[in-house]
């Protein structure tokens, strides 16, 4: 169980970024401290695709993850809801999809 005193993966994380990965699709990397910042972000009960799906309103099948131990990263990718610099786009960088991620507190594995 999670709550308000559990670290979030922004406070655990060396930097979580976002950014796009062509027009039309978001990458987000989770890049941890420590091992034990990598386990739990690497954790399927933290982060999965359902996970991810949730946080952003995209279908779980369109979501990738990468996991890279020997770097202490978690890759994301997944579509972006609109095409980068559409008429809709409200972020044309992609640069502030990683809040809800960063915002994220892991359960304990």
């Amino acid at each position: 169980m999670t709550d308000q005193t559990t670290p979030s993966f922004g406070d655990l994380a060396l930097e979580v970024r976002s950014k796009n990965a062509g027009p039309f699709w978001v990458t987000m990397e989770l890049f941890m401290r420590d091992e034990a910042g990598y386990a739990l972000a690497a954790a399927p009960e933290n982060v999965s695709e359902d996970v991810v799906a949730a946080l952003y309103g995209v279908r779980a099948e369109d979501v990738q993850i990468f996991r890279i131990p020997a770097l202490n990263v978690v890759k994301i990718s997944f579509p972006r809801p609109v095409s980068q610099a559409g008429l809709h786009d409200r972020d044309v960088h992609a640069g502030q999809h990683h809040v809800p991620l960063a915002a994220l507190r892991p359960k304990p594995v």
